[in-house]
């Protein structure tokens, strides 16, 4: 007998990297050396200390019992202690911190717990693709802010109706950004302070990349800006910061009445996350930071040579501001779609196509910069031998952002 799924479940938008997967998965079955660079999944390991406190956690009998129901108040006081140091931004434990099952979790969750049938969540396009998932359990209403290269991938809010600023009760933003690697400005961030205390929006802003920036700029936080805590939070995961993606942790900070609610739905949901976990969390926020530095590095490293890999063979590529990602233009003549496949299909590299973030994705490709160094060069000369550039090489200046033309 086969059952009909919920109206609910149908309703919820095709899982976007599920048939990039697909895709590359037929072409290592066909025995090909596919170099994939489409996916968000860091390639390095958790650093040693983290997991050797997990192994000591697991250990310890009293973490085999069912956890608190909002979490250890030690994991909640590190994340508190992390936010204060990196940031300078207070926290109290208790009421303005919740522990999540990763990122993804509280970002689909809220809508849940902020929104009713109908209510407006503003949204980035390009953007990630879970957001949408999150707005379809809630039988909200999207409203898309598009980001353009033109503003630095920022969202222009006076582009909004006052019909949607009326109706919005939810906005999430995400910088450093995924997909198009901008940053945020502090200018930026206080005029959505501003925007959203006069609309009465909450703003969630999802971090997920806060330790990732390039040349010497450190990436803000929301809440570092005066009055954040009053209309908003950070989502903040340590899936990127220390390659701990498979652990499914992260926590939520800021307003009080947001967090609140997250812990009212958890409660419902989850008991909490195993105390093992959030042990080794807590070690990893408290410990020495060398390993985020050098990680950092490492991907700063990776980011100039595939950019200077890409000018190489002519294509006229920005290099990103933050993020592991590089979001790159498609050639004339291409969809997002049909560049990726092609790319696929002739040179086995994979790319993320821009139009699976959004409408305004189209016309770019999304690069994770999570292989060596010597995988990016390669997969920039396969895709060099496709002949779909230009082929007077470009260089770029890092320090002095300054572009030139090798004739």
């Amino acid at each position: 007998m086969k059952f009909e799924h919920s109206h609910v479940l149908t309703q919820l938008p095709e899982q976007f990297f599920a048939s990039l997967v697909k895709k590359v998965n037929q072409k290592l079955q066909e025995g090909h050396d596919v170099i994939n660079l489409g996916q968000g999944n860091p390639d390095l390991p958790t650093p040693d200390h983290i997991v050797e406190e997990m192994k000591n956690a697991i250990a310890d009998p009293e973490n085999h019992k069912y956890s608190s129901f909002r979490g250890s108040y030690h994991f909640k006081k590190a994340a508190a202690a992390f936010y204060q140091r990196e940031y300078g931004v207070k926290a109290d434990p208790e009421s303005e911190i919740a522990i999540l099952f990763g990122g993804k979790a509280g970002l689909v969750e809220l809508p849940q717990c902020l929104l009713n049938p109908g209510d407006t969540i503003l949204v980035p396009d390009p953007g990630y693709p879970d957001y949408w998932s999150g707005v379809a359990l809630a039988k909200a209403e999207m409203e898309m802010m598009p980001l353009i290269e033109e503003r630095g991938f920022l969202p222009d809010y006076s582009r909004l109706s006052s019909d949607v600023k009326e109706k919005a009760k939810l906005m999430y933003l995400n910088y450093p950004n995924n997909p198009t690697g901008a940053v945020a400005t502090s200018d930026f961030f206080e005029e959505t302070v501003s925007f959203a205390k006069e609309n009465g929006i909450c703003v969630v802003h999802d971090f997920a990349y806060g330790a990732v920036g390039f040349d010497g700029h450190k990436p803000l936080s929301f809440l570092q800006i005066e009055g954040a805590k009053d209309i908003g939070i950070e989502i903040y995961t340590l899936s990127k910061t220390y390659n701990m993606a498979g652990w499914r942790v992260g926590f939520a900070v800021g307003n009080a009445s947001v967090i609140e609610a997250i812990n009212l739905y958890q409660d419902h949901m989850f008991v909490s996350l195993f105390k093992a976990t959030q042990q080794a969390a807590a070690a990893a926020l408290l410990s020495d930071q060398t390993c985020v530095a050098e990680q950092n590095a490492m991907y700063e490293s990776r980011r100039q040579a595939w950019i200077t890999a890409c000018r190489e063979i002519g294509w006229d590529v920005t290099a990103p501001a933050g993020s592991f990602f590089a979001w790159l233009p498609v050639p004339d003549g291409y969809t997002s779609q049909e560049f990726s496949d092609l790319l696929l299909e002739k040179a086995n590299v994979a790319v993320a196509s821009g139009n699976g973030f959004g409408e305004y994705g189209e016309g770019y490709i999304r690069v994770g910069l999570l292989t060596s160094e010597e995988r990016l060069k390669e997969a920039a000369s396969r895709i060099g031998k496709l002949n779909l550039f230009d082929k007077k090489a470009l260089t770029t200046d890092f320090n002095n952002g300054i572009i030139q033309n090798n004739l």
